[in-house]
């Protein structure tokens, strides 16, 4: 099982974080996507509950769906299919909370590479490290844009 747990202070307001977040056809404009595609969209917002969305990096990809939608504190997804590495995800949220005149964004995922063994001991704790450092760098550029 893999637990990613990323906090971070970014020098810009909630609402400008939430939306770099949420835009996820923009999602080519961060470090490591080289696809980012919105194949349906939410059903109040274009990038809201119930939108999905097929991000690429490198040689895997994901197809995400949106869960949750709570402008501009929180949203939650779930990653539907993957490849070429099958995840079976829990749970991915993201929460914001504006702090003076900046925002705090924690971002949790948690999940399991389904490949027997393999994935208990090598591949999640390559999915911990691997996520955490992209994480990280999503929010960098956030930070830096």
């Amino acid at each position: 099982m893999f637990h990613i747990h990323i906090e971070r202070l970014i020098d810009k307001d909630i609402d400008t974080v939430f939306e770099a977040l949420s835009d996820h056809a923009g999602y080519e404009r961060f470090a490591g996507v080289t696809r980012s595609v919105l194949l349906e969209q939410g059903k109040d917002e274009r990038n809201g509950k119930g939108a999905l969305r097929h991000i690429v990096s490198g040689p895997i990809e994901f197809y995400e769906r949106i869960t949750c939608f709570e402008r501009p504190t929180r949203m939650g997804y779930l990653i539907e299919k993957s490849g070429p590495l099958p995840v079976r995800h829990e749970r991915g949220d993201i929460t914001l909370a504006q702090e003076g005149d900046g925002t705090l964004v924690v971002w949790e995922s948690d999940g399991h590479i389904q490949i027997p063994i393999l994935g208990d001991l090598v591949l999640d704790r390559l999915a911990e490290n691997r996520g955490g450092k992209m994480f990280h760098r999503f929010l960098k550029s956030i930070e830096t844009a």
